[in-house]
């Protein structure tokens, strides 16, 4: 029997964690961290569906840190089996899972400070970075395509997502007493047209798929015109003396902004001025970036071989430290920043967002999907007031949104996937929607439903299904 339960990533878009359950063992697909209010985020991290040390091996997707960051929290609570993933997802997950270490220190260590002046009992981190350290010895990468037993019976072969650099599609071809099962784990799905990446595959023969729905009922705007829209903009902020904020996600879309700004440069379409990435752990993925070429797609290679590092041009300057960061915030002259958190939850950005918001001559470019309660949200809807470091700070500065530069596909991409598996084939008896919230998610269940003549599930939290006898 297969059963499946719900528990990250559950009608919302974070904390990816979905349990699969052959004839009694135990698999774990993604184990993600939930990103949100603190007290919220802390229950919710804590707590798994079932004894960890139960579970026989773990399945990543990818790297970003809603599907990989509670790892450590993971084997804190008991886990010693394998975690798969390929080869670059293993590279990004050990930098982000120890970046990940260090803020959770340095969150406790903030709120630890409030709460001794309150006479509040001190907090402890999430995890730290001596946490982190045992995860790594549990990695066991697998090359894409290549056929692994990963549990008796179940064997794991990973399809291109086309999300981020090295994330996968999960097929697991399951052999169990009611007879043999293919399922499909999507992960997160890419838009294809990918300026870096290669496009995503479509599974076949798939008997039943956990389908990601961030933009169920959404559409991007085109991926061809992004780049002219990135030029307008970037010589319109400049011609006024102003600066381009960009909160960017370090893994996949600053990479993605810092290659479309080289190709400007490369064209002499780019006005003259400096361009910062002021992210540390967004200048580590960049070289994990460039160590994996074989993730990249034709167009990529291509331009390699007569431009060596598409990740760097002549005004292009990766800061080094603090130093250099906080000089920024005194600049007087037109540039672009790229610095994290993406959702302006954390980090650097949230100093270059103090200094730069109250001036109308800047612009916050957004260029990535914002969740609810965040930052990053309250820009995009254009309040008039954001708290930023617990104090008010007018938002005057000009606010873009270029969701086209998402590294999800939208509503018709999401439709397009759902259709092209069933029609490989024609076996899909069941697709199971996962990390949505419930506003893009039921108006892609309804027409997949009566579109597809298939049964479609927006998956519970703590909600089990039977998928197979």
């Amino acid at each position: 029997m297969i059963k499946l339960t719900g528990w990250g990533a559950a009608k919302t878009t974070t904390g990816s964690f979905h349990l699969l359950e052959v004839d009694g063992r135990r698999i774990v697909l993604d184990c993600g961290l939930y990103q949100g209010r603190r007290s919220l985020a802390r229950e919710l991290n804590g707590a798994f569906p079932c004894p960890a040390e139960s579970v026989d091996c773990l399945v990543l997707s990818h790297a970003h840190i809603d599907h990989c960051g509670n790892i450590p929290t993971f084997v804190k609570a008991g886990y010693t089996g394998p975690i798969h993933c390929t080869n670059a997802t293993e590279d990004l997950t050990r930098v982000l899972l120890m970046d990940s270490a260090y803020i959770q220190e340095k969150d406790a260590h903030f709120v630890n400070k409030i709460r001794r002046r309150k006479g509040e009992p001190a907090v402890e981190p999430l995890y730290t970075i001596q946490d982190v350290d045992p995860v790594l010895s549990l990695f066991q990468p697998v090359n894409y395509y290549r056929e692994t037993e990963i549990s008796p019976g179940v064997t794991l072969k990973f399809l291109e997502a086309g999300h981020i650099l090295g994330s996968a599609q999960a097929q697991l071809d399951i052999r169990h007493k009611g007879g043999e099962t293919r399922f499909v784990f999507s992960g997160d799905i890419g838009r294809g047209e990918n300026s870096i990446l290669r496009d995503p595959e479509i599974p076949s023969d798939a008997d039943f798929l956990i389908m990601e729905s961030t933009y169920g009922a959404r559409d991007h705007d085109p991926v061809k015109d992004l780049r002219n829209r990135l030029r307008d903009l970037v010589k319109r902020v400049h011609d006024r003396g102003g600066k381009v904020i960009i909160p960017a996600f370090s893994v996949g879309r600053t990479q993605e902004i810092v290659y479309q700004l080289n190709n400007l440069w490369n064209d002499g379409e780019l006005p003259r001025m400096d361009v910062y990435v002021d992210s540390p752990l967004s200048t580590n993925v960049t070289k994990v970036f460039t160590s994996h070429p074989e993730c990249f797609n034709r167009s990529v290679r291509d331009i390699l071989r007569t431009d060596p590092n598409v990740f760097g041009f002549e005004t292009l300057i990766y800061t080094q430290n603090v130093e250099e960061s906080k000089a920024l915030n005194e600049l007087k002259k037109p540039a672009i920043i790229i610095s994290a958190s993406g959702m302006c939850e954390a980090g650097r950005i949230l100093h270059h967002l103090r200094n730069s918001i109250g001036d109308p001559k800047n612009c916050v470019l957004i260029v990535g999907f914002q969740a609810e309660h965040t930052l990053g949200r309250r820009i995009v809807e254009k309040r008039d007031v954001v708290r930023i470091f617990g104090e008010e700070h007018p938002l005057r500065a000009e606010v873009a949104v270029m969701d086209g530069f998402s590294a999800h596909a939208d509503q018709d991409e999401l439709k397009d996937f759902a259709f092209r598996v069933k029609d490989r084939g024609d076996r899909l008896k069941r697709i199971f929607l996962v990390h949505g919230e419930p506003e893009q998610q039921e108006p892609l269940a309804e027409y997949l439903r009566g579109s597809l003549k298939t049964d479609v599930t927006v998956v519970e939290r703590g909600t089990t299904y039977d998928v197979a006898p």
